[in-house]
């Protein structure tokens, strides 16, 4: 059988605190690697108004059987009520990079 990859991205509101989650991941090996960019702009309604905000994004690689693990470490690291936690597969890859993303992911 096959293993499953894929790549979750969330966002927070400052570049210490994208780093501080992405940091986390790794040392928690929920996440091969964890690449920090912004700031973005970000456009959304939250309790009924619009927002323009800047943010900064966090998106993490792994293996498929360690994101529920990965969603819960961030749902509990982060600061926003409502984290944006997206979730989208890996459809391929070189097979190195992808091994290594499930060495890096495994428990020591």
């Amino acid at each position: 059988m096959s293993r499953s990859y894929c790549t979750a991205v969330t966002v927070t509101d400052s570049e210490d605190d994208a780093a501080r989650l992405a940091r986390g991941i790794v040392e928690a090996r929920l996440g091969a690697c964890a690449q920090v960019s912004g700031p973005i702009r970000s456009f959304y309604r939250w309790q009924g108004s619009i927002h323009d905000e800047q943010e900064w994004q966090v998106l993490v690689k792994t293996d498929a059987d360690r994101i529920d693990l990965l969603i819960a470490h961030i749902k509990e690291n982060h600061h926003y009520d409502v984290p944006d936690i997206v979730v989208q597969p890996i459809e391929a890859g070189s097979a190195e990079y992808l091994e290594w993303l499930t060495s890096e992911t495994r428990p020591e």
